[in-house]
């Protein structure tokens, strides 16, 4: 009578013995290692190249400013991030395919999941590439002073999500990348002053400009914070009893209210000491006698 099933040792000892599948399991094996081996080391090399080109640029011979060094710091570790993903995830299709697992199954059944999810975090991915040219471009940096639509104030950090802004009441605004449009960075550049100093009308008005252009003469020497010598325009405006004369003064990014306040206190202290009069309000009082007459009865 034919055996209808086989004795557990007898398939047992085939399983040992069969030489092809011992023989399929150590190249997969050996594959799978080789894989893991050359991921590691494309993700390693790839890194210290990116992290000598970003060196040679930080270090180099023309020195950065510390938003500039930051920025090239964050583009740094966004590249090796986007590196180590990518290689460790070609790594584990190459894996999986040595497995003999169905990629392209797994793949279509992603792209579907990737698909339905990418329809429901438009917002997200946006903010995302939003801020990575944020970033890239350098468009403003952490300690920037900016203006976002009705948001203004100081930039307290930058993520590829969203940007958090200080405001001058000490609120933190937290902005998506995504809706930033339109971005005024105060910080880049000088920042200018704008001074009206008003005298009364008569005043001597030579006499209050020299004393105005002595005094200015002096500042740079005494406030580091004032790029240029300040200019006085001259009379800016006569209106009713006041003359208005205009000062401007070129200071260091975002300086120009500091150095507003100094000068119009400076300046009504000269007015004081040289007896130059400032326009206030006057009140005239005129007082009428009126004579009667007095009846007798």
């Amino acid at each position: 009578m034919q055996k209808l099933f086989s004795h557990p040792s007898e398939e047992i000892t085939k399983f040992f013995h069969n030489e092809k599948l011992w023989t399929s399991l150590g190249i997969g094996a050996i594959q799978i290692v080789t894989i893991a081996l050359l991921s590691m080391i494309i993700v390693r090399i790839a890194k210290i190249a990116i992290t000598k080109f970003f060196n040679l640029r930080i270090n180099g011979p023309i020195a950065l400013n510390p938003t500039a060094e930051r920025r090239y710091r964050t583009i740094l570790r966004l590249l090796q991030s986007i590196i180590s993903y990518a290689v460790y995830f070609s790594a584990i299709i190459s894996i999986l395919s040595v497995m003999q697992i169905k990629v392209a199954g797994l793949l279509a059944g992603a792209g579907i999941v990737g698909l339905a999810v990418g329809f429901g975090a438009q917002s997200l991915v946006k903010d995302v590439i939003t801020g990575f040219f944020i970033i890239f471009e350098d468009q403003f940096g952490v300690g920037d002073y900016i203006k976002i639509s009705a948001v203004e104030g100081t930039v307290i950090e930058i993520g590829l999500r969203t940007t958090k802004i200080k405001g001058g009441a000490g609120e933190i605004n937290i902005i998506p990348n995504g809706t930033i449009s339109e971005v005024v960075n105060y910080s880049i550049n000088n920042s200018v002053a704008v001074i009206d100093v008003s005298i009364a009308y008569n005043n001597d008005i030579a006499k209050a400009e020299s004393l105005i252009e002595e005094y200015l003469s002096k500042l740079p020497s005494n406030h580091e914070e004032i790029v240029t010598e300040p200019t006085l325009l001259g009379v800016q405006n006569v209106a009713g009893g006041e003359v208005t004369l205009r000062i401007t003064v070129e200071t260091l990014p975002m300086q120009h209210f500091a150095v507003s306040r100094m000068i119009r206190r400076d300046i009504k202290e000269i007015f004081d000491t040289y007896h130059i009069e400032i326009p206030f309000p006057k009140m005239m009082v005129y007082e009428r006698n009126m004579n009667r007459t007095e009846e007798g009865e």
